[in-house]
């Protein structure tokens, strides 16, 4: 899941920026000496992309795996509207061997320890369903917050992979850098969900434009900034 959000939510405390500017520091020095990473050239984000991080025939796999397990997608905040996200996702199995061999390569992009990632969630979008401007940060005066800061704490990178290429429609964009991704299959967009001295970047919020003709197919793991323990939740 993923929190919806208003353009400008009241986040609550910092809480653990010390982990979040070590962790940022940590995976932006690794990218920095990768160079088949493209760095988008904007001041108040860092975000990347990696063009065919997975071939045509993973994506088909992944896309097979994600038709087995979606559901109608969730949000954090039970008071959130429900309309803000439409798509149909759901959890990948962690321990398939095809999976894991996934979940190490995005680990090895960032230079993040494996456990410190959630699972794997696919999501489908099809023609009018899209996720409204949101963040993936944890609003830390919230209900939820309990449960989540004992299971790993603060999301400090996502990345994401496009499984297919979309018709039309189906683009990621971060309107208040002026970035918009159109999806492509087997590209990877990771971001960090944080500003270097460990602090919400409000400059992350983002949006899933809806499909206007065909399916999207996306995967998206998200990391923690220490081990995730969501598997014994």
């Amino acid at each position: 899941m993923t929190q919806a959000s208003d353009p400008l939510p009241y986040m609550g405390p910092n809480v653990d920026c010390a982990a979040l500017e070590k962790v940022g520091k940590a995976v932006r020095a690794r990218l920095a000496n990768d160079p088949l990473v493209w760095h988008a050239p904007i001041p108040n984000a860092e975000i990347v992309i990696v063009s065919d991080f997975l071939t045509p025939d993973e994506c088909e796999t992944v896309m097979a795996m994600v038709d087995a397990v979606a559901e109608p997608s969730a949000t954090y905040a039970a008071e959130t509207d429900t309309s803000a996200r439409s798509s149909y996702s759901g959890d990948v199995d962690r321990y398939d061997p095809f999976v894991m061999m996934i979940e190490r390569r995005i680990d090895d992009l960032l230079g993040m320890p494996s456990h410190y990632g959630e699972t794997m969630q696919g999501q489908r979008y099809t023609v009018g369903q899209q996720f409204k401007p949101h963040y993936d940060w944890f609003a830390t005066h919230t209900k939820y917050w309990k449960g989540e800061k004992v299971k790993g704490g603060q999301r400090s990178w996502t990345a994401m992979i496009y499984l297919n290429d979309v018709e039309e429609g189906g683009q990621t964009v971060f309107e208040r850098v002026g970035l918009n991704a159109t999806p492509k299959q087997g590209m990877l967009l990771a971001w960090n969900n944080a500003n270097p001295d460990g602090t919400p970047n409000h400059n992350t919020l983002h949006a899933a434009l809806p499909v206007v003709r065909g399916v999207k197919y996306v995967i998206t793991k998200w990391y923690r900034t220490r081990a995730w323990a969501g598997l014994t939740a």
